[in-house]
C-alpha cells in the first residue's frame, strides 16, 4: 500500500503525520487489496465564523474502485477520524460486492452444461 500525505494550510507535524498512517492503516484488515491512499488534511479557510474548521479527504484505489471520502470538523484528530469510520463502512461494502461477484461466478462454473 503506498501511501501519501499532504497537508493543506497547515504544517504536519510528526505527529499528525503518526496518528494519520496509524489510522488509515488499520483500515487495511478490512480490504487487504488496498493498492494507493492519498490523505490531504488540513484548513480550508482561516475566516470561518465559529473558529477553524479542519478537513480530512482521502482517496483509496482498490482493484476496480476509487474510494473517496471528505469529513470536516473543528478538531484536526476528529475529522481523521471520522473518515476512518467512514472508510470502514466502505471498504466492507466493496468487501461485500466483490465476494458476492466471486461467488456467482463459482456457481456459474459449477452448473450443469449441456452439450
Amino acid at each position: 500500500m503506498i501511501t501519501t500525505i499532504h497537508g493543506t494550510g497547515i504544517d504536519l507535524t510528526e505527529a499528525i503525520k503518526t496518528y494519520t498512517l496509524e489510522k488509515i492503516g488499520s483500515l487495511e484488515k478490512f480490504f487487504a487489496k488496498v493498492t494507493k491512499v492519498e490523505i490531504d488534511i488540513g484548513l480550508r479557510t482561516h475566516h470561518h465564523q465559529k473558529g477553524k474548521l479542519y478537513y480530512a479527504e482521502v482517496n483509496m484505489s482498490v482493484p476496480g474502485t476509487m474510494i473517496r471520502v471528505v469529513k470536516e470538523a473543528e478538531d484536526l484528530y476528529k475529522a481523521i477520524d471520522k473518515v476512518k469510520d467512514h472508510l470502514k463502512i466502505e471498504l466492507e461494502t466493496v468487501k461485500e460486492k466483490t465476494l458476492a461477484r466471486d461467488k456467482k461466478k463459482i456457481r456459474q462454473n459449477k452448473e450443469y452444461k449441456e452439450e
